[in-house]
């Protein structure tokens, strides 16, 4: 079963799929977490072709959407490839599509038959819901088939149909799981990217993150293959060590370090396979840094620090993990100067810059 996803390149939310041929409405919503008023509540209209692999774009909204870097004209369509990305409003808010599942179909192979809107093949897909909030436009949803037939017909129709409805939503589960595998997966394919290393040895390779959560955010991952802090022995210390010293020298090396604090250490419990060292510094000023979860697991107790860890490794041969160690993340939004407790995020960006040098 093939799935195509639509990511935020942001990480302003969890990916969004689209199903083959099913027109899904993109803009300002709760789903997406875009609060622009200069964009749309119906700003894109997406459809994927899972034959072709790319997804048709057609902007609905006055201001002007972003593929590949050229600007949309209000009820312009243009093919999305796997690889390019479009910016939903004023070149912001960027997204990729990412399709997963079996290969594209050959072009030599004969056109499959049209299906008919609404009959009992036709792709169901929980995006939809996008297209019956309130200020949908009837001339651009998916529309159903609705003509009446002949009772026996009717009845078999609407057993096939609730299979069909079964079917997708089983697939669609099954491919969120493949991509949030896939998505947990990706250290392993970053730091094997030349344009990702910011420096590598026999033992370790630094990148970029991703998504920094502050000024200065990198990784340290070692070659050999440790899932976690869990698959850590005594073995590996002299690994470890190497790995703080990499990044201890990174710090010395970053021309801000005067100015900035940093720290080096692990998630607990990281979301993401394959060990690695987190250096960043302490201003917390990025973008990326969105929520309660982002903040916490870097100034709570969920962050091990480097020294802690290679200690705790030395003198027990692994790392432990306290029970409970996840409901950190629910604790509090606090400031890691001066303690003082935030109600939200952007007040809590808001005071940090009280502590930016």
């Amino acid at each position: 079963m093939r799935a195509c996803w639509l990511v935020s390149k942001d990480g302003r939310h969890q990916p969004i799929q689209l199903a083959h041929s099913v027109s899904v409405l993109i803009g300002r919503s709760p789903e997406t977490q875009i609060t622009d008023k200069k964009c749309s509540r119906h700003q894109v209209q997406l459809k994927a072709d899972y034959n072709k692999g790319y997804v048709l774009v057609k902007q609905l909204g006055i201001n002007p959407s972003n593929v590949n870097s050229e600007d949309l004209g209000r009820g312009q369509e243009v093919q999305l490839m796997p690889g390019q990305i479009l910016h939903i409003v004023n070149r912001l808010y960027p997204y990729t599509i990412q399709f997963e599942g079996e290969a594209l179909e050959k072009e030599t192979l004969p056109p499959k038959r049209p299906r008919e809107e609404g009959s009992p093949n036709s792709s169901v897909n929980t995006a939809s819901k996008y297209l019956k909030t309130k200020d949908s436009n009837p001339g651009e949803q998916h529309t159903f088939n609705t003509k009446p037939k002949e009772k026996k017909k009717d009845r078999r129709t609407a057993e096939d149909s609730s299979n069909s409805v079964t079917q997708v939503h089983s697939a669609e589960a099954s491919g969120r799981k493949d991509f949030q595998g896939m998505w947990s997966q990706g250290l392993k394919v970053s730091m094997q990217d030349p344009k990702m290393q910011v420096y590598k040895d026999d033992t370790v390779v630094v990148i970029k993150d991703k998504y920094p959560k502050a000024r200065f955010h990198w990784l340290v991952l070692p070659w050999e293959s440790i899932s976690s802090l869990k698959a850590v022995r005594r073995d590996h210390l002299t690994l470890l060590q190497h790995m703080d010293q990499v990044g201890q020298k990174l710090v010395q090396e970053c021309l801000d370090s005067d100015m900035l604090k940093f720290r080096l250490g692990y998630h607990a419990i990281p979301s993401m396979s394959h060990i690695h060292l987190h250096v960043i510094s302490q201003d917390f000023d990025s973008p990326c840094l969105k929520n309660k979860k982002h903040w916490n697991s870097f100034n709570t107790d969920y962050f091990l620090e480097s020294e802690d860890v290679m200690k705790m490794v030395e003198r027990d041969g692994k790392v432990t993990v306290k029970d409970g160690t996840a409901e950190l993340l629910k604790l509090p939004l606090m400031c890691h100067v001066c303690q003082r407790q935030q109600s939200t995020m952007p007040q809590l960006k808001e005071h940090l810059k009280k502590h930016s040098p």
